[in-house]
């Protein structure tokens, strides 16, 4: 719900200040169709309407007809009873000429949401009365803050008809899909809002899922919701190797199975990797996998490096996740796990004194690498050498949260590109377990792969 203020034709014109601040930016937006593939298969829907009652929502202005919740002349706010943090929201939503509403995003459940929560934008911005629009007011649009593809080309079917949408709203990520077509892709840390104005919403981490009316005619239906709530960062009583629900396990126990050896430099680095044939890939995998199973062992459930050789790699490339893993050492080793194909969430150990002047009395779980943000832990969280450790980490866009041993040691730090700083972070790499030329063990390895 945010009514609309519509800017002057001859304030666009002219070049002035509100034009600098609203113009369009260029939008980089990730393609539709792998999110939609990864939802397609996902299992863990919830349906948020029975189709027949307003059972769970909370408010006034809306009613049910045929099978979908319609905003009356007197709708304003209708919020869920429950709250929901991290989530993808699936829905059909069908407009009438010059319709306006919203959807709330972590909405606290007072206030404006477009300001105390987020809003994304839904209406018939290409009716008549809706010209002169900024591009953070279209369809889709996180109202004020992020534009909307819809500003350059119309995805909406027209008015009368069903349209169908996804909202992707994990950890600062927001994605809005339209009839199979990204509108709007946006990371919110370090954001500045197009409009100008405060935002605070956009540091919410959870809130009620809300629709915005101004008395237009708006009709929802088949809403259902998918969970990406983080897991608890310790997985008390988890059988060893057994990925708990929602997750896979890389490491089943037994074998090197769903793993890789690590190629020799310098094609160990992505950017590198990638200019190589499909040749020349395949005949340097064969060298770096029979490396692997000459130092790479499973011994009662673990994974063992025998302290020579190369890194391993998990076979498959992962975009944004949710994993964890399980780590010993013996004492004065350092090993890491490399996100992405990228330099690291570094592992040592903290009472070596050989190695004090990089700050590895600090702890494990800092981004090691990086030059600024996340660099060190914030807490440190190490258990005694010889014992099991676990890391949980969350990768949502190029920043990394990361709990070891159940406390927070980086919160949302972007993880750099070590080898060039021209080169941005891989969207997608392999997930490393990194060597330094010592013993390692690893197990309880599992990921959770999230839509992005």
């Amino acid at each position: 719900m945010k009514a609309i203020t519509l800017i002057s034709s001859a304030l666009l014109i002219t070049g002035s200040l509100l034009q600098a601040e609203t113009a369009a930016a260029p939008l980089h937006l990730a393609p539709a169709a792998p999110t939609l593939a990864h939802l397609e298969k996902a299992g863990g829907w919830t349906s948020i309407f029975d189709g027949k009652s307003l059972s769970g929502w909370t408010g006034e202005g809306y009613s049910v007809e045929d099978g979908a919740i319609v905003c009356t002349p007197k709708g304003a706010f209708l919020r869920t009873e429950k709250e929901y943090g991290d989530f993808v929201l699936d829905f059909e939503f069908k407009l009438q000429a010059g319709s306006n509403n919203g959807i709330g995003l972590r909405y606290p459940g007072s206030g404006d949401a477009a300001y105390v929560g987020m809003e994304i934008q839904v209406l018939d911005d290409r009716h008549e009365k809706y010209k002169g629009l900024a591009p953070y007011q279209f369809h889709g649009s996180v109202y004020g803050t992020a534009q909307s593809l819809q500003a350059e080309k119309n995805f909406l079917k027209p008015v009368g008809e069903w349209n169908r949408q996804q909202i992707v709203c994990i950890g600062d990520h927001v994605k809005v899909i339209l009839n199979g077509e990204t509108i709007t892709d946006t990371y919110l840390t370090g954001i500045k809002p197009i409009d100008g104005k405060d935002h605070p919403g956009l540091a919410r981490t959870s809130g009620y899922i809300a629709f915005c009316g101004h008395g237009d005619y708006v009709a929802y239906r088949n809403l259902k919701v998918l969970d990406f709530t983080p897991a608890p960062h310790v997985l008390a009583g988890n059988p060893d190797n057994t990925a708990p629900a929602g997750f896979t396990a890389l490491f089943n126990g037994k074998d090197l199975a769903n793993w890789k050896g690590l190629l020799k430099g310098p094609n160990d680095k992505p950017h590198v990797r990638a200019k190589l044939t499909p040749e020349q890939l395949a005949a340097a995998q064969q060298i770096a996998d029979d490396l692997m199973r000459a130092n790479w062992s499973v011994e009662d459930g673990a994974l063992v490096f025998s302290g020579k050789g190369e890194s391993l790699a998990t076979a498959k490339a992962y975009g944004d996740f949710e994993f964890f893993v399980d780590w010993k050492i013996p004492a004065k080793a350092d090993s890491g796990i490399y996100l992405r194909g990228a330099p690291q969430v570094q592992i040592w150990d903290p009472s070596n004194p050989e190695q004090f002047q990089h700050g590895n009395q600090k702890g494990s779980g800092g981004l090691w690498n990086n030059k600024s943000e996340g660099k060190d832990p914030l807490v440190k969280a190490d258990k005694p050498i010889g014992e099991w450790n676990t890391f949980h980490i969350r990768m949502i866009g190029d920043r990394a949260t990361i709990w070891l041993n159940g406390q927070l040691v980086i919160s949302n730090a972007r993880l750099e590109y070590l080898w060039d700083a021209n080169v941005p972070l891989p969207r997608e790499e392999q997930i490393e377990l990194q060597n330094h030329g010592n013993k390692l063990w690893f197990k309880n390895i599992y990921i959770r792969e999230i839509p992005y």
